[in-house]
């Protein structure tokens, strides 16, 4: 892990604009003895190639080439700017993490910022939090601090195995880095532990990396071994900040709101909060319609879900159609909203690989549920997940008077795929995987790239922060995979700019 100290992190700092703190981020390198006189030069030359901002607030500059000659030792200086300076077209950074490398050592700190990148609540704290320890556990993903996450409750899951249910909470948890390869192996090893009534608890004495908890439901209770099996709760613990919760499982009231309850009643009998045994209130699919109505349903791509800036996009393209549409997060098991109000979509809580289901009725209603799947593939704007979707998208239309669909048709997104060998000397550092971001985005495509020399994940190939985090060297070979309308035209355009040399 790469290591940052305390003495590092400026907290409060003032500038007036980017060149300035990019001087004072230059000063306190030069002063830490990271870098020789003369590297501000560098920083802001490579300002000049290609902004350095990453995205929610954090811009890492850092030298050019040329300059690595002037680095004595690799380091980071951390500023945080409560204040904002405008970066690029028009972002603003409030995190502003200077780089000093002497090779790709800075490429394990890309990689642990993914979590912050990911994260606008964590993102938006950094701005401003006053406490250096606290903003370096933060920033590394260290913080003790234990928020249940809405994203870690899964609901109405298509399963009867007791293991399946076990298993998705172990990704969720390993996915935000909460436990390592040893505590999924434990988990799913040795058997969960019933608390009654269908609810069962599986945790591991091993592997924990930090506090959390993980809940997954099956649509339906099944037996097993003459069991009941409904609904798993799995708990990763480090200190004893979980004890409250864990004593919460034993109360019955909060047992029937985790076996019964919607989303928002589990996290209120979870976090110790009133609850309530109102029922759900019924989803659109349970409501009257009209005489006719288009149903889509898809699975949202996008790998920061839907936050505010893409449920805007998705409200803006839902508003001139003349119909009326509602939609449900069928993963969370929640009642259905009018998908043109920005407030309810967000409310939602969508994360990457939920399932929505949108049912639109009026004048409009074909031609706005077509126009939704073609952007639910696109990510309205931002970059999606290189995991390709377990279930089809569909579109439905439905007679509400007989109940029978009287056209069906599966969305399914040719796949185009291309393996490239990077020949660049000095590898994928920043400059080439600008360029190569600028091409990728040039397509209506989804694009997805992994690093075949080194058996990673594949990531985005929009996020310039993922691909450097692959740490791609001369010689590598990167595999690029795209679905979309311009599938065969992007690979062939990544194609031809790597090799060319990405502008190198």
């Amino acid at each position: 892990m790469f290591n940052l100290s305390e003495s590092n992190i400026h907290l409060s700092a003032q500038a007036s604009n980017k060149e300035q703190a990019i001087q004072l981020v230059a000063q306190a390198l030069e002063q830490a003895d990271y870098v020789e006189s003369g590297y501000l030069k560098g920083m802001l030359a490579r300002e000049q190639q290609t902004s350095t901002f990453l995205g929610n607030g954090i811009a890492i500059p850092h030298g050019t080439l040329e300059t690595r000659s002037m680095v004595k030792n690799t380091g980071v200086q951390v500023f945080q700017f409560p204040q904002g300076i405008v970066w690029e077209d028009g972002h603003i950074a409030y995190v502003v993490i200077g780089i000093a490398a002497r090779s790709d050592e800075h490429l394990t700190l890309l990689r642990q910022l993914t979590h912050v990148l990911s994260d606008e609540e964590k993102a938006k704290k950094l701005a401003t939090l006053q406490d250096a320890k606290q903003f370096r556990a933060i920033l590394m993903g260290e913080e003790e601090t234990f928020v249940i996450n809405r994203e870690n409750i899964h609901l109405d899951v298509y399963t009867s195995s007791l293991l399946a249910l076990v298993a998705i909470n172990a990704g969720q948890l390993q996915q935000q880095n909460a436990v390592d390869n040893q505590f999924v192996t434990e988990i799913i090893a040795n058997a969960a532990l019933p608390l009654g009534k269908g609810l069962w608890l599986a945790d591991s004495a091993v592997g924990n990396l930090k506090n959390s908890l993980a809940f997954s439901r099956a649509k339906h209770p099944f037996e097993n071994n003459g069991k009941t099996i409904h609904a798993v709760i799995t708990i990763a613990m480090k200190n004893e900040s979980l004890n409250d919760t864990l004593i919460r499982l034993l109360d019955e009231k909060v047992q029937h709101s985790l076996l019964t309850g919607n989303l928002e009643q589990i996290l209120a009998a979870l976090k110790g909060d009133p609850i309530s045994i109102e029922q759900t209130p019924p989803s659109f699919s349970q409501t009257s319609q009209s005489s006719h109505s288009v149903i889509g349903t898809f699975t949202v791509r996008n790998e920061n879900g839907l936050h505010a800036r893409p449920s805007a996009n998705l409200v803006n393209l839902v508003k001139p159609f003349d119909t009326n549409i509602t939609v449900e997060n069928i993963s969370r098991g929640t009642p259905a909203v009018n998908a043109k109000s920005l407030m309810k979509l967000v409310a939602l809580g969508v994360i990457c690989g939920h399932r929505l289901r949108f049912v639109a009725e009026g004048k409009d209603a074909q031609q706005a549920i077509e126009a939704i799947a073609k952007e639910i593939t696109l990510g309205f704007g931002e970059p999606v997940s290189a995991v390709p979707p377990t279930e089809p998208d569909s579109i439905e239309v439905i007679d509400n008077q007989t109940s029978q669909p009287v056209k069906f048709e599966e969305t399914m997104a040719e796949e185009v795929e291309g393996v490239f060998v990077i020949q660049n000397d000095h590898g994928l550092h920043a400059r080439p995987v600008a360029v190569l971001v600028n091409e990728v985005k040039k397509y209506q495509a989804s694009i997805a790239v992994q690093n075949l020399d080194r058996d990673s994940q594949l990531v985005s190939a929009k996020s310039a922060m993922k691909i450097l985090a692959l740490g791609t060297v001369k010689g590598h070979r990167l595999r690029f995979v795209a679905t979309g309308e311009d599938a065969q035209q992007a690979i062939d355009g990544i194609g031809a700019v790597i090799a060319t040399g990405l502008g190198e």
